[in-house]
């Protein structure tokens, strides 16, 4: 009897590509995949613990799969499993449930398919020294995949859980990324998305010479035909050799997103950050003098602790004033086993909540400025479906504009070249060039 596997994923773009391998694995042993919804005979369920809200949304999906699927066999993975794998039997029945740690995902197809008992294989992710190989034949059949190049971060910043769940910095060596890159692209892939958990870290564990820029222009050099967009950089990492990739790649997509966490300098060196509000500002100057049309998107975390009204009006200032496209906002919560659950001055939560939404208020703002600054431009868009309830073409330009257009569907899975015509309710519209 031919086995169902069910694949769940939450959280980030490296559990997405992971979640790819696992697929991957599986069809390799003749099994059928499931939707992730089910019905199944195994469940892996990729976990996230990046906040307290992700970590809560882990333990919804695991009873719910438990409660509906009482005789399947559950492996449970990813970040909430490695820093909570002793509570994890309180979700599902223990005869039926495998937990694996973040260094073996590896092992999770053959240990789903073994015939060993219920396993807990949740090791010291500290001690990991090598990033698991996680092979990738298909990505969900899009156009887009992510290419998953390094795992882990050093930086230890003082609210975020990362370190703990994930362990040390790790490179995949060049030869592996060059060969998932080929295949993505044999497999029809026309972008990839660069990622990791400190991607901008690659390559300073390896004794291969390579760090993220120069494996970047090597991807860009070695791919011409693939658009590479870089998930994200820190604000120390924007130099020299990055505006290069940006201004002298053509493939090279001109959209950088940089986490910023707060516009405060004084907040940043309590969040263990390691540079200052003009730093970041100073970085997104550099871009957008090199490159004014591409799209520059950040992080914003609100109401960490000691997080005054002034301190707030800081960080809302800095981003009002600089070109940033986009904002991706963050309320603070704490997170049990990083240094700032336990700092005084917590922020109460309607505190937090307005500030949220002011800061949701103003990426609003310059998501629309940024989107009616491109009207009337020419874009190349990578056409990735057609909307079934309007029958209108959708995709992404190359600075990252969400776009719809009118077209044959034969475009789907092209890049075609457009010209935005109109913004309306977020929504930019676009004609085909002529």
């Amino acid at each position: 009897m031919t086995l169902r596997v069910a694949v769940a994923t939450l959280g980030c773009k490296v559990n997405q590509f992971e979640s790819a391998a696992f697929v991957t694995g599986f069809r390799e042993q003749g099994c059928e995949i499931a939707p992730a919804t089910g019905p199944a005979d195994i469940f892996v369920i990729n976990t996230c613990a990046v906040t307290g809200r992700a970590g809560q949304q882990s333990r919804q999906l695991i009873r719910k799969i438990a409660r509906e699927n009482p005789h399947a066999r559950l492996v449970i993975t990813g970040c909430y499993a490695q820093i909570s794998a002793a509570a994890l039997s309180d979700l599902a029945p223990a005869s039926s449930l495998t937990v694996i740690g973040n260094s073996g995902k590896h092992l999770v197809v053959q240990t789903a398919l073994a015939a060993s008992p219920p396993q807990l294989l949740a090791a010291d992710i500290a001690s990991a020294c090598e990033i698991s190989p996680l092979p990738v034949r298909r990505f969900s059949g899009r156009t887009r995949a992510c290419l998953r190049i390094q795992d882990g971060c050093n930086n230890f910043c003082s609210y975020c859980i990362v370190p703990y769940a994930r362990g040390r910095s790790r490179s995949l060596p060049v030869a592996a990324v060059l060969e998932q890159a080929r295949i993505f692209a044999e497999e029809g892939c026309l972008e990839l998305i660069v990622t990791g958990i400190n991607v901008g870290k690659y390559g300073l564990d390896l004794s291969e010479g390579e760090d993220i820029y120069s494996l970047l222009g090597r991807l860009c050099h070695e791919f011409p035909a693939v658009r590479i967009r870089l998930s994200s950089i820190e604000p120390t990492e924007v130099n020299d050799h990055l505006l290069r990739l940006l201004t002298g790649c053509r493939n090279f997509m001109p959209h950088l997103h940089i986490p910023l966490q707060s516009g405060d300098s004084g907040v940043l060196a309590r969040m263990n950050r390691r540079y200052t509000a003009e730093t970041f500002a100073e970085a997104v100057g550099r871009i957008h003098a090199a490159a004014p049309h591409a799209a520059i998107g950040c992080d914003i975390l609100t109401g960490f602790p000691g997080e005054d009204e002034r301190a707030a009006a800081n960080s809302f200032r800095l981003l009002a004033a600089l070109p940033i496209s986009y904002l991706h906002v963050f309320p603070y919560s704490i997170r049990p086993g990083t240094a700032a659950a336990n700092f005084p001055d917590q922020v109460p939560a309607p505190v937090k909540e307005e500030r949220a939404a002011r800061l949701h208020d103003l990426d609003q703002t310059q998501r629309a400025a940024f989107y009616q600054r491109h009207i009337g431009t020419e874009q190349r868009v990578l056409i990735e479906r057609q909307d079934k309830k309007t029958g209108l073409l959708k995709g992404f330009s190359e600075n990252y504009i969400p776009v719809q257009c009118n077209g044959p569907v034969s475009l789907v899975k092209t890049v075609a070249a457009v010209r935005l015509v109109s913004l309306r309710n977020s929504a930019v519209t676009a004609i085909l060039a002529q």
